[in-house]
């Protein structure tokens, strides 16, 4: 059975640091583009960043230059490194996985199978 995981979230002051993983099992993610998406409050879902197998990134301009995505195929996890954070970063965050994302520079959720529960960020004083 595939099964992805989040974990990492939680509840930080703006400017803070968090650090989501996101773990597979059941499949190997090494040929899967994974992406990280937000759903905030009354918001639609959005892409925050995605890594494909071969490791180019893609990064919403809102998170750009503060989160970093990276894979750890030995450990069939995905991490999304989120720095300097603020109040409009609040969101459910989940992890996808792909295995044929044409198009991953678009952050577009379409084009993926498989998808974790997500973990909740709060950026709050």
């Amino acid at each position: 059975q595939l099964q992805l995981v989040e974990s990492g979230g939680g509840l930080v002051q703006p400017g803070g640091s968090l650090r989501l993983s996101c773990a597979a099992s059941g499949f190997t993610l090494d040929y899967y583009t994974i992406g990280w998406f937000r759903r905030a409050p009354g918001k639609l879902r959005e892409g925050v960043s995605c890594i494909t197998s071969s490791g180019a990134s893609t990064y919403a301009d809102s998170v750009k230059g503060r989160f970093t995505i990276s894979r750890d195929n030995a450990k069939n996890t995905v991490y999304l490194q989120m720095n300097n954070l603020k109040p409009e970063d609040t969101a459910n965050y989940y992890c996808a996985a792909g295995l044929k994302v044409v198009a991953p520079y678009t952050l577009s959720d379409i084009e993926y199978e498989d998808w974790g529960q997500g973990t909740q960020v709060t950026v709050s004083s």
